[in-house]
């Protein structure tokens, strides 16, 4: 057996980083190493202010309920209490306000994934008259308010009988003009001599477009797919109108009733009711950030 030890592509590149990173601070000069330590500091003071919102979130929620609202507040807590989680979730159906969130979020997400590489590939690798022009007329429906189509789709929900259900609350969000023009510019980095040499080895067109299409845009699926999937999570407006009954509502409906249980907005089961919600975007984003720091590049010519 060897004894030397193989590294993952990923360490590699992190210490070819390092190492480039390290020479460069050795060979900058002072006015270079000045910029560099100036540029950091304000990096690092966008990231704090930019991430305080979400820890005052979290810190909010953990407080009891009792210092809350204390003035002078407590940046930092001194106790821990989960009694602002029990009041999000007392006499709520939350879980199943979770599975419609996350029913309408994954489905809308596939959906989209699916639809955006069919048409990103058709438009990016293959020729047919009026391409072009088909292609940035239905990317300029991107400047239509969202909030103009919101009376007609819903007078097309209302005329299919797709009020207060699962479909009427997917069906808006099935295809997007984005993640046609996402898929569209990252395909076209993709080698067409690969396809031209599948196709001569006698690949069908579903098989040129499910083993090298596919694999071959997993990181622009991946960043298409974080984008999707937190707007639909988020999103309030279109669930509030298509849906009527309490067991139909996603989360950001069901949570936005807490404002309207008493007299006065409880802050602190808000705060939590935001936690919860805020944990599965973590996750999502977390588990594809590989993908997603890859794919945001729209990367060149896979290997």
């Amino acid at each position: 057996m060897s004894s030397s030890i193989t590294l993952a592509p990923r360490q590699v590149r992190a210490r070819s980083l390092i190492a480039r990173a390290t020479r460069g601070w050795r060979e900058a000069t002072l006015g270079e190493r000045i910029f560099l330590i100036f540029s950091y500091i304000i990096l690092i003071g966008w990231a704090v202010v930019s991430l305080f919102p979400l820890y005052w979130m979290v810190t909010t929620a953990l407080k009891p309920p009792t210092v809350v609202m204390s003035l002078p507040p407590e940046w930092i807590p001194t106790s821990v209490s989960l009694d602002n989680f029990r009041e999000a979730f007392a006499n709520s159906p939350v879980a199943r306000w979770t599975l419609n969130s996350l029913f309408m979020a994954l489905a809308v997400t596939a959906f989209q994934l699916l639809f955006a590489t069919m048409a990103g590939y058709g438009f990016s690798k293959k020729r047919f008259p009026g391409r072009e022009l088909l292609f940035w007329v239905y990317v300029s429906s991107m400047m239509i308010p969202g909030f103009a189509m919101i009376i007609p789709l819903f007078t097309l929900m209302t005329k299919f009988g797709l009020v207060n259900s699962y479909v009427g609350l997917i069906a808006p969000g099935l295809s997007a003009p984005f993640g046609v023009f996402l898929m569209r510019q990252f395909i076209q980095t993709l080698p067409t001599e690969l396809i031209e040499a599948a196709t001569i080895d006698g690949c069908s067109e579903l098989g040129v477009f499910t083993k090298i299409i596919l694999p071959l845009s997993k990181p622009g699926l991946a960043v298409l797919g974080i984008f999707v999937f937190m707007g639909q999570w988020n999103s309030f407006l279109w669930p509030l109108i298509v849906i009527n009954s309490s067991e139909m509502m996603t989360l950001t409906v069901g949570f936005a009733l807490l404002a309207n249980r008493e007299l006065r907005v409880n802050y602190g089961a808000l705060m939590a009711a935001g936690t919860y919600m805020a944990l599965a975007q973590v996750i999502v984003f977390f588990s594809f950030q590989g993908y997603f720091v890859q794919g945001i590049t729209v990367g060149g010519v896979k290997g």
